[in-house]
């Protein structure tokens, strides 16, 4: 795992957007990239102990490819961190999982968290979930920089 290079050059997240690109560029299919994604943010973001997806099902979200130890399977629209991310589709950056009303505990180790919601074409398609177990791990940058590489991810996947 490497810490995301400071400096001269291309900054963290735009050289991961690069790379994105790179491994994304030959496959179009949604768990297949999922797959890769999830497994590219576990090895190179730092301090995560999950990373991945959930796909939107009804009013559900069901688990998808991801990265860590195991999961919760299903969660409904507006409960937890992942459902009210998906609920309303908006991105959820949350310092202190522990204090979030409605926090689901699939893993104890978790401390704080970033849920993306993945629209396309006006349709929710999933989440993407990151967990740390370092509070307050993501900031401002890592938001913007992960919703980046969630474009990406949308435009280069047949969904």
């Amino acid at each position: 795992m490497i810490e995301l290079p400071k400096g001269d050059g291309l900054s963290g997240y735009e050289l991961l957007a690069v790379q994105l690109e790179a491994l994304l560029a030959e496959e179009r299919d949604l768990i297949a990239n999922a797959a890769q994604f999830a497994a590219f943010l576990y090895h190179e973001i730092a301090d995560l102990n999950w990373a991945g997806f959930y796909l939107a099902r009804d009013e559900e979200l069901l688990l998808g490819p991801f990265q860590g130890k195991l999961a919760c399977v299903r969660i409904p629209f507006g409960r937890g961190v992942c459902g009210t991310a998906a609920a309303r589709r908006e991105t959820q950056r949350v310092d202190d999982v522990h204090a979030f009303p409605g926090h689901i505990a699939c893993d104890s180790a978790s401390r704080s968290e970033l849920v993306i919601p993945l629209v396309k074409d006006g349709r929710l398609i999933g989440v993407l979930d990151l967990d740390s177990p370092r509070p307050a791990r993501f900031g401002a940058e890592d938001q913007a920089g992960l919703e980046h590489l969630a474009a990406i991810f949308l435009r280069l996947t047949d969904c």
